[in-house]
């Protein structure tokens, strides 16, 4: 049986310790994007991490996500704004301009390159939804 200390101990861990675990999840994922290890996503990277993605959210294989395989990384409305044919999918260039969309929404001093500070603004964290 588990006590009221033990419950309130791993609550007490679970607040202090949540700024620092989501600095560290920031931190692998900037790791995970950044195979050159420079500190920073560059286009290439992020376009690369997405393709990747793309691949593994298309089980049937048929060049195409729809909603249901792109699994709440767009709304509705993002969605409909990002497929110029109207045919409620993405191909992976469809897909991929989004990224790049988001990237350049993520990079306001337009260097090129994303580090955690604007990984974790609310543009970087759009851009994220879309890698990983």
């Amino acid at each position: 049986m588990i006590s009221r200390r033990s419950v309130a101990l791993t609550l007490a861990l679970a607040v202090v310790s949540g700024p620092a675990l989501a600095k560290s999840r920031r931190r692998s994922v900037l790791e995970m994007l950044d195979p050159d290890n420079d500190g920073t996503v560059d286009l290439a990277e992020a376009k690369k991490a997405a393709t990747a993605l793309f691949a593994r959210l298309d089980p049937d294989h048929d060049g195409t996500l729809d909603v249901r395989e792109l699994r709440g990384r767009l709304t509705a409305k993002e969605l409909a704004a990002a497929d110029p044919d109207h045919d409620g999918t993405l191909t992976l260039d469809e897909y991929l301009a989004v990224v790049e969309q988001r990237f350049n929404a993520a990079d306001p001093d337009h260097d090129g390159t994303l580090d955690a500070k604007e990984l974790n603004s609310r543009a970087g964290r759009a851009l994220l939804r879309l890698l990983k």
